[in-house]
């Protein structure tokens, strides 16, 4: 028997992803967003309201990036999701991680972060459907140590997912599966 729930902001699991950013001033400012996916390949789409700082600082800089959070940093990605640059702005400080520039745009890389897209501003969407930046990945690096054969191997990103029914966050680690094959053995 199924039980109706009450409706959600979210599909579990949500990614939990991290968008830097340079303010004004060029320091760091970083956001925790779960509401990200990808809109096409080579395309994001982040779902944001232009109150947020980070949406300011994409515009006035044209450039972003996009990286997984990773269960070694899960207080630090918590703090960037419950703290506001309009408010503490330099909150990135207090978080005792690090970042580097970019290779391709203007925006930051959070060096503890595995795995890291940069992102291009192509637009910033508002209608009666929802919100949002669209960027275009120009660029994606990775940490040494999570590639096998020259390729990012997930289980050793050890990100984590946000789960909106209970606001709990799991990590993502254990590969079951073939995408593109194993359903193959049912045709």
């Amino acid at each position: 028997m199924r039980k109706k729930l009450d409706i959600t902001e979210g599909i579990f699991p949500m990614p939990v992803l991290m968008v830097a950013t340079y303010n004004e001033d060029g320091s760091v400012n970083v956001m925790n967003a779960a509401w990200v996916t990808m809109q096409e390949r080579g395309n994001v789409a982040l779902n944001l309201t232009e109150s947020h700082k980070t949406v300011k600082n994409i515009k006035a800089r044209g450039a972003f990036t996009v990286s997984i959070a990773d269960a070694d940093h899960l207080v630090e990605a918590d703090y960037f999701g419950v703290e506001s640059g309009n408010i503490v702005p330099d909150k990135f400080a207090k978080s005792g991680l690090t970042a580097g520039k970019a290779e391709c745009v203007d925006a930051p890389v959070i060096n503890e972060f595995p795995l890291c897209l940069e992102c291009e501003f192509i637009e910033y969407q508002d209608n009666e459907y929802g919100c949002g930046v669209i960027g275009k990945v120009v660029n994606v690096t990775a940490d040494e140590n999570i590639l096998v054969d020259g390729k990012p191997d997930m289980s050793l990103v050890n990100a984590i997912a946000f789960d909106p029914y209970t606001h709990g966050y799991y990590k993502v680690t254990e590969r079951v599966g073939d995408a593109f094959k194993d359903g193959l053995k049912l045709k």
